[in-house]
């Protein structure tokens, strides 16, 4: 009696596995000015629409970011550079790699919501170039507050856990902000992406707190999630309340506040 032949091997997961790929790109490539080995252009942006999909892999952005800040600080700091001095480097390491997009979208916020009397005159504010008083102090604030911490912990073991846990926060609370709170215009990066799946964003949020809870300890993440979660519904709740719905810039802002949350918790 012949034996019958093994069934081929299941190879389903290959699509699947090369959807997430093309996904992570497109975060990788919207989130920083890195040039993928695909042979993307550095700073090149991804069909619009791919945006919402791929929101489950801004943490994964995250973490190449806060990790790319790291190296940079633990160079400083092997070379005899202060903790101030590290620190500064570090921070601006970081903004090189992203482009300052998502302090770009905080400035223009703030000069938006604290300039603009109507609703119209907001959105006006924030679609202007030009960055006003109100923009400037809120880069200051959030350069020096991200600066002072790293400082603070003044050790490249301690720094390089809060970078990647607060890079890797930052950018996943942006998935549940875009989840909740419709476009506030029809036209714009907020509008063409769309809104990410459910599941999209809680992928997001599950990623980085395993990415917390690794570089913080659980306590700390836990800390870390609450901040994310109240800090979000409140920038969203004021976002909706000012302009109904959110921005390329309010999801920038969403980044800012929530990276910086979870470098404090860090620090305690």
């Amino acid at each position: 009696m012949s034996i019958p032949p093994l069934p081929p091997m299941r190879d389903d997961w290959r699509p699947w596995a090369a959807e997430r790929g093309r996904e992570f790109a497109a975060a990788m490539t919207f989130l920083t000015r890195l040039k993928l080995p695909r042979g993307m252009p550095a700073g090149a942006a991804p069909a619009q629409a791919e945006l919402a999909a791929a929101s489950w892999a801004f943490p994964l952005a995250g973490i190449v970011i806060g990790a790319i800040g790291a190296i940079v600080y633990a160079i400083a700091h092997r070379l005899g550079a202060t903790p101030w001095v590290a620190g500064a480097l570090a921070v601006a390491a970081t903004l090189a790699v992203t482009g300052a997009l998502h302090e770009d979208g905080l400035a223009d916020t703030i000069d938006g919501f604290g300039g603009g009397a109507t609703r119209e005159e907001k959105l006006t504010i924030m679609r202007d170039a030009r960055t006003g008083a109100f923009g400037v102090c809120a880069l200051i604030i959030s350069i020096l507050i991200r600066v002072g911490v790293l400082a603070s912990l003044a050790d490249s073991s301690l720094v390089a856990g809060a970078l990647i846990a607060a890079h890797a926060g930052g950018r996943a609370a942006m998935a549940p902000a875009m989840f909740f709170l419709q476009p506030a215009r029809t036209d714009g990066l907020a509008f063409s992406a769309g809104r990410p799946q459910a599941i999209a964003a809680i992928v997001a949020a599950l990623l980085a707190f395993l990415v917390a809870v690794l570089c913080l300890g659980f306590g700390r993440a836990v800390e870390a999630a609450i901040a994310l979660a109240v800090l979000t519904a409140l920038v969203a709740r004021l976002s909706s309340r000012q302009i109904g719905g959110q921005t390329g810039d309010v999801l920038g802002t969403v980044e800012q506040v929530c990276e910086i949350a979870v470098l404090l918790v860090a620090m305690r």
